[in-house]
């Protein structure tokens, strides 16, 4: 069975960071492991605090998980501080990972900051070197490339800076209102445009960590990184399209959709 890390933060309602990353790559046939960057106490309608892990601890937990179960394949999720990128881009090129997918989290979906300042020139000059994909939002496209976005062909402007500047592939994410949910891939000079229908859900708690997961799982198998983010796609299609409401805010999605069995079963009839 393949393998993937995520280095990520916790989220205690279970929409977004590990709890997302460990559901989203279990569905997608990968055994999951996890070393966590900070304790978050947040529920749907927002974050009320963050404790991060100390830089040895997030440090052990790597040396943990490579000197036992390699991952096939290390999603990044939230890192807030430049101290713990520093000892993930340390480990990660200690250990030559492979499959390094680096998902940018700047902002949570309720507007709470969760990267500090000073991490952003860390991120940008030690960690994206090293990743096969990393994969932006609108917002954290124009961070990254001190350009703004306004339209499609502003999109092909900035992943083209972001992916020569860092060598590295860049899926940027178009949900911010530029267009109907399509993506763009821009891998070797290549660029790749996703189209998709957006899912009249207000639901979308974790949508970033869901799909970077995902692409790291389906790396981890093996595809290439154009079938990896259409694998995604279709997956967070569908976990959205589930139409789970849950919580008084922006609610996780769905993401066992797709799961059978019949230790899954719905809780058993009161006349049985």
């Amino acid at each position: 069975m393949k393998t993937a890390l995520s280095i990520a933060g916790s989220d205690s309602c279970g929409g977004a960071g590990i709890g997302a990353d460990i559901k989203t790559m279990t569905m997608n046939g990968v055994y999951a492991m996890s070393a966590i960057t900070a304790l978050t106490a947040q529920n749907t309608t927002g974050v009320r605090s963050i404790m991060e892990v100390t830089p040895e601890f997030l440090k052990d937990q790597i040396d943990a998980v490579f000197e036992d179960i390699r991952p096939d394949a290390v999603q990044i999720g939230m890192v807030s501080s430049a101290e713990l990128i520093k000892v993930i881009t340390e480990r990660l090129s200690y250990y030559k990972a492979e499959n390094i997918v680096v998902d940018p989290v700047m902002v949570a979906t309720s507007g709470a900051k969760l990267m500090k300042t000073d991490a952003i020139s860390v991120l940008t000059r030690e960690l994206l070197p090293l990743a096969t994909l990393v994969t932006p939002n609108i917002p954290e496209a124009e961070v990254l490339s001190g350009m703004n976005v306004h339209t499609k062909e502003d999109m092909e402007r900035v992943a083209k800076v972001i992916g020569d500047t860092y060598g590295c592939a860049v899926l940027l994410k178009g949900g911010h209102s530029i267009n109907d949910a399509d993506d763009l891939l821009y891998e070797n000079g290549e660029r790749k445009w996703f189209c998709g229908k957006r899912i009249n859900n207000p639901n979308t708690h974790g949508t970033g960590c869901t799909l970077s997961s995902a692409i790291a799982s389906n790396l981890a198998k093996g595809y290439r990184p154009e079938e990896s983010v259409q694998r995604a796609k279709d997956y967070i299609s569908g976990a959205l399209a589930a139409m789970l409401d849950l919580g008084q805010g922006s609610g996780p999605m769905n993401h066992a959709f797709d799961l059978n069995g019949k230790y899954a079963e719905e809780n058993r009839n009161e006349t049985n």
